[in-house]
């Protein structure tokens, strides 16, 4: 999957804000493609409820992965409120379009509110496991336990005819894709080197 990450105008400092919010937006898109590359394997991913599931798990995991990027990259400070407001930002977008779609959910929570207590909830879980030995520097491969237990959740969100494949499916080809994407992303959003305003680019603003 290929998306827009550079910086319109790179030379202008990017608050963590904003770093944000163009992380958020690349994060929504991913998981949307992860489930679509699921679909077209022949998984039951109906839309309605399934569909939102099997999106907050894949950005409750991505988001994970971002956090380990940004953990080598930023003062804690700094990543801190970049992951905040990455947080919620995701969660407004998951939030509206829901919203929309299936209406309120079942418990009465916003649909928001339950995302950022999923993430919250994950990310002790996701802080036990590490990162491949291969990994060097300021990326990120998460281990073999870190994409074994992302894989068991979204597997979950299937219907049981199907879950077994599914867990295959992400560990081999979905999953490492959708890290792939993250890591040249944040490559890109977070790099201080400037970058010339010619080419076409995602803004955050």
């Amino acid at each position: 999957m290929r998306v827009k990450s550079h910086w319109f105008r790179s030379e202008a400092p990017k608050s963590a804000e904003q770093q944000a919010s163009a992380a958020a937006f690349i994060v929504w898109r991913t998981a949307h493609h992860m489930l679509q590359q699921m679909r077209k394997a022949g998984f039951q991913i109906d839309p309605g409820v399934a569909y939102f599931e099997f999106q907050r798990e894949a950005m409750a995991f991505l988001i994970a992965v971002i956090d380990r990027i940004a953990y080598a990259r930023m003062d804690p400070d700094t990543r801190g409120a970049f992951i905040q407001a990455l947080v919620h930002h995701g969660a407004r977008t998951l939030q509206d379009n829901a919203a929309e779609l299936i209406g309120p959910r079942a418990d009465g929570a916003s649909h928001g509110d339950a995302f950022i207590d999923l993430v919250n909830e994950l990310n002790g879980h996701y802080a036990e496991f590490g990162a491949d030995p291969g990994a060097r520097g300021d990326s990120f491969a998460p281990d073999f336990g870190f994409v074994r237990y992302f894989a068991s959740r979204l597997a979950d969100t299937l219907p049981q005819p199907d879950q077994r494949w599914a867990l295959d499916q992400v560990m081999a080809s979905e999953a490492p894709a959708a890290v792939q994407t993250m890591q040249g992303a944040l490559d890109n959003l977070l790099s201080p080197r400037p970058r010339s305003a010619r080419r076409t680019s995602l803004s955050g603003d």
